[in-house]
């Protein structure tokens, strides 16, 4: 009989410390002889029955230790079983096992920096699964491997086991997270066009220092290295280097393990310019003069690979927009080495045939499958197409329902269908904010807020806001159904009661509370019109005594029902912080259908924004503004007129420009307006983690036109005021800031001028 390892022994040593290794031995006795029965011990979850299916014998058949050592082996694969001996007396195969314990719980301990949510995630060990060591020891290897992924390569993690009744145990891992593991030097080699800064530039890691704070891109990370190496690839194809490469990227541990040492060889290559660009195309219907224009490549510039995937996008866009869904553009590139020229054939060929079988949504929990399909630009039958399936992406994306949304095109039930897939993962979207700020025109405020983006899972968004500061106050109630009736059509109401402090500017407070309806449709991706209906009742209060005559003559309290709409042509990158393309807006607002007012106002605003370099972080951007109001029956009111100054007309204060009262400074507000800006804005030359830019600008504007005026009562000249200024921008973990310092130089010796400008807001 050959040496069985105890059970008790054995457990001890899968529980606590190092296993030693562990060779199973077959008991058996000389000889041959028949297996008349099987007999199971030690085990008290597992049923015989389970045991005895993985064997390769069975009651009846001769005993054959090859088959019995095959038996043992099938047995400890399981994982089951922490110990398995296989004896043979007088004709019983008995088998003695020792159960694998059951996880009861798992806890991890001196965590700080991860919480135990990411780190359990990562586990393949769970409550009520099997324990095995091989399972905890991959376990421990995640644990760190997602401690490194965020910098920190000193951590270590010890698993310890607690024995309970019932062969069950607790899972404890110990972490020591240690500090975290910095960048002390990054260095370049090989390179000769560009300097080891400017390739600092262009990576994501940066090298360590105390003021970073803010950021963990100069912790180690493998995975941004190895994106550091795409990033200097296509820096280089964009530079003209076609044929870079990154040779190596080492990162080498210091002594003491508390920072890295990375070195990036590379090999530059000549510098290509353009030569020839051609485009051919296989499809007999389409004319390729009309395509040529679309390729914004000169011959004799410098080769620049994002040139070529741009009007390779241009071409399938234009291309697609003739009928053509199915089409395949490939660039042709032919090097010439000899005189550092690049030519380049657009070669257009008819694609596969493929059109949208399904669409599927997976991993929303609360959030109705509709509310991603509407977005869609695709719908099932439709024939594919990738710019429509990028559209759609990024409309679901700007739902801002979700972590991440990942589109996948799957094989369908035929080689000509596909299945698209939209896994996403879903986000908070209740909001509970209060927030603190402060702005030149309104001082210092606060804000506080209830809102649900995506009530009931519909998409749909309720909002309850508070703003309280030193010039204004104000409670809002607002509800929008984004696809009203299951239309794309938004609709949605508004509730509100303001009270604004305008002594400064005009000598009164001023009550508002009101009503509003609105709803907005698309024209197309880039046209969209929204109409609207109010009803607000107004009050004036707490009158100056010297203000203006034309003030102290309105009717302190009026109501007013207006009707309006807004059209838009947006073809911006972003509405939130644009860099390239232009929009154009006109707004007319009618009041008389009902209430004591009556007029029409109209606004037209527009801007073009055009990135001076392909990074697009020198923008040149213009915008203007201009508006008319005039009374239908009755004069307009100081609070109906336009202000000039502030914001659109930076040099001046808020409302310090326009018609005033020549006695009493009061701005009375014009019935006619304008406002236009040039403006740059660019790179500061710091770390990219400091999110700052500058900008340097020229406003210039005018106001004019009052109703009732007296001869000589009014300043009312209406000459154009400009200005001059640089800002700062800083987009801070704590909300945006912007620092403006401007002068007039064209104005009237009554205006109100203003130097500098602060705008600070945030919500935590």
């Amino acid at each position: 009989m050959l040496r069985n390892v105890k059970a008790a022994a054995l457990a001890a040593v899968l529980l606590g410390g190092t296993a030693p290794t562990i060779i199973p031995m077959v008991a058996y006795a000389q000889g041959t002889g028949v297996i008349r029965d099987i007999e199971v011990d030690g085990n008290n979850r597992i049923e015989s029955a389970t045991v005895n299916a993985y064997l390769s014998v069975k009651e009846g058949d001769l005993y054959d230790p090859q088959k019995i050592n095959e038996s043992l082996k099938s047995l400890f694969s399981t994982g089951l079983f922490a110990d398995v001996t296989i004896g043979f007396d007088q004709g019983v195969l008995k088998i003695n096992v020792v159960e694998n314990p059951i996880i009861n719980r798992i806890a991890f301990e001196g965590n700080s920096r991860l919480q135990d949510d990411a780190l359990g995630a990562e586990l393949q060990l769970r409550p009520r699964v099997v324990y095995t060591r091989t399972k905890v020891q991959a376990d421990v290897q995640r644990i760190l491997d997602l401690y490194r992924r965020s910098g920190r390569f000193a951590a270590t993690v010890e698993p310890k086991v607690i024995q309970l009744e019932q062969n069950r145990v607790d899972l404890v891992f110990e972490i020591d997270e240690g500090e975290a593991t910095g960048v002390r030097k990054i260095n370049f080699v090989g390179n000769k066009a560009f300097d080891d800064g400017e390739l600092s530039e262009v990576i994501r890691t940066t090298e360590s220092a105390w003021w970073k704070i803010l950021t963990a891109d100069d912790n180690y990370d493998p995975d941004r290295v190895t994106f550091d190496r795409e990033l200097l690839r296509r820096f280089y194809l964009s530079a003209g280097y076609a044929d870079f490469q990154v040779l190596s990227s080492v990162a080498e541990l210091t002594p003491d393990r508390s920072d890295f040492f990375i070195t990036y060889t590379v090999s530059e290559g000549e510098r290509y310019r353009f030569g020839d660009i051609n485009v051919v195309s296989q499809i007999d219907k389409i004319d390729t003069a009309t395509l040529t224009p679309l390729i914004e490549i000169e011959k004799g510039d410098w080769y620049n690979a994002d040139l070529v995937d741009d009007a390779i996008d241009a071409l399938t866009t234009s291309i697609g927009d003739q009928g053509y869904a199915f089409i395949d553009i490939r660039p042709n590139i032919q090097r010439d080495r000899e005189t550092g020229v690049i030519n380049i054939t657009f070669t257009i060929a008819e694609g596969p045939k493929v059109y949208v079988e399904r669409i599927d949504v997976v991993g929303n929990v609360r959030t109705l499958d509709e509310v991603v399909r509407r977005e869609f630009r695709l719908v099932e039958g439709d024939a594919f197409s990738s710019s429509k399936l990028k559209r759609s992406r990024q409309r679901v994306e700007n739902l801002n329902f979700f972590k991440t949304v990942d589109v996948k095109t799957l094989p369908g039930s035929a080689p000509d269908q596909t299945v698209l897939e939209v896994d996403v993962e879903e986000k908070s979207t209740g909001e509970f904010s209060i927030g603190a700020g402060y702005g030149t025109d309104d001082g210092a405020f606060g804000q506080a807020g209830i809102r649900e983006r995506n009530l009931l899972g519909k998409g749909q968004d309720l909002r309850l806001g508070f703003t309280l500061g030193s010039s204004s106050q104000q409670i809002d109630l607002s509800f929008t159904e984004p696809y009203f009736l299951d239309r794309d059509v938004s609709a949605g109401f508004d509730l509100y009661r303001r009270e604004e402090d305008n002594q400064d500017e005009s000598s009164y407070d001023e009550k508002q509370t009101g009503i509003g309806l609105r709803s907005g449709f698309r024209y197309s991706e880039t046209l969209s019109q929204s109409v609207r209906y109010g009803f607000e009742v107004n009050e004036y209060s707490d009158i100056d005594d010297d203000a203006s005559r034309l003030l102290r003559e309105e009717d302190p309290e009026f109501s007013e029902s207006t009707i309006g709409q807004t059209l838009t042509y947006d073809q911006r990158d972003s509405t939130i912080s644009p860099k390239e393309g232009y929009f154009m807006q006109l707004s007319n607002d009618f009041a008389g259908l009902g209430g004591s007012e009556t007029y029409l106002r109209t606004r037209v605003n527009g801007g073009y924004y055009y990135p001076l370099d392909r990074e697009k972080e020198w923008v040149l951007s213009t915008k203007g503004s201009t508006g008319y109001i005039f009374g239908i029956g009755d004069d307009t009111r100081i609070s109906q007129r336009f202000f000039t100054g502030g914001s659109n007309l930076r040099g001046f204060e808020s409302a310090g420009v326009g018609p005033r009262d020549v006695e009493t400074t009061d701005a009375v507000g014009g019935k006619f307006f304008y406002t236009g800006t040039v403006q740059m804005d660019f790179p500061l030359g710091l770390p990219s983690e400091f999110a700052l830019t500058g900008r340097v600008f020229s406003d210039f504007g005018s106001s004019e036109g009052v109703d009732g005026a007296r001869p000589g009562e009014i300043h009312d000249e209406g000459s154009l005021r400009a200005s001059v200024g640089i800002g700062v921008g800083w987009e801070s973990p704590f909300g945006p800031i912007g620092v403006d310092l401007s002068q007039a130089f064209l104005k009237e010796d009554y205006d109100k001028e203003e130097v500098f400008r602060l705008n600070f807001g945030t919500r935590f």
